[in-house]
């Protein structure tokens, strides 16, 4: 399903009006402004979550793009709560359904957030379940494990370490790292594990969203169980609005 004109042009007036937060700066003469409809309300699907972490890219090609953050008010309108830029995957973007594992692709979708873990301590504040990472945290990204798409402590011994992650070797990137359960819940073999959100590294990510360590801190302090993260491109095949 392709996104039409009119939503692509609804999208793009919901960026910009996420990207201008604060009070306007023109006169209190100049003619008032059409108000787009805020980003999640263009969304197929929400989850049911009143939080709602949107990350956007420009295409299924691009690397940066926004991730903003929403939440719905008890009168059911939502609000803006921030915005940062974001980095995807070094192979751009892909329909979470057809990832392969090991294209360095950044799976589209709507994604619960089961669970925060970090090398650092959990921000004060913290309200998800927060595991921290030791000597002997490994992500299994072997295929041929029972524990795919698991954390493993110590690692399983059918989980080969060449296949997978230890999570104290990435210092930097894994400092506060929320799991995503891209293909968590029942795991398909080959369509890829160990898709977080988390703190930006040098450039563009292994097919995790990562942002500024700031951001992270500030996320970790703000997300709630039940909260969700929405993937996707401003338009196309893979357009945020399809989730």
């Amino acid at each position: 399903m392709r996104s039409t004109p009119r939503r692509r042009t609804a999208l793009a007036l919901a960026l910009l009006s996420v990207s201008l937060l604060g009070p306007s700066a023109g006169s209190a003469a100049a003619a008032p402004r059409a108000t787009a409809p805020p980003l999640p309300a263009l969304l197929a699907d929400t989850g049911g979550a009143r939080q709602l972490l949107i990350a956007t890219a420009p295409g299924t090609r691009s690397t940066h793009g926004t991730l903003t953050w929403w939440e719905r008010r008890a009168d059911g309108e939502w609000r803006a709560r921030g915005r940062a830029a974001a980095r995807f995957g070094a192979g751009g973007l892909v329909e979470g359904t057809r990832r392969e594992q090991g294209t360095n692709t950044t799976p589209t979708g709507l994604f619960g957030l089961p669970f925060a873990f970090g090398n650092d301590a959990a921000p004060k504040g913290t309200h998800l379940p927060y595991r921290p990472v030791t000597p002997h945290s490994w992500w299994c990204e072997d295929n041929a494990s029972h524990a795919y798409n698991r954390w493993s402590e110590p690692r399983a011994a059918d989980c080969r370490a060449e296949e997978s992650e230890r999570l104290a070797d990435y210092p930097a990137q894994y400092a506060h790292a929320l799991v995503t359960d891209f293909n968590y819940r029942h795991p398909v073999r080959g369509r890829g594990a160990g898709i977080f959100l988390h703190v930006n590294g040098k450039g563009a990510t292994a097919g995790c969203v990562s942002v500024p360590a700031a951001t992270m801190r500030t996320l970790l302090r703000w997300v709630r169980p039940g909260a969700k993260l929405a993937v996707g491109t401003e338009g196309g095949a893979t357009a945020v609005t399809r989730y």
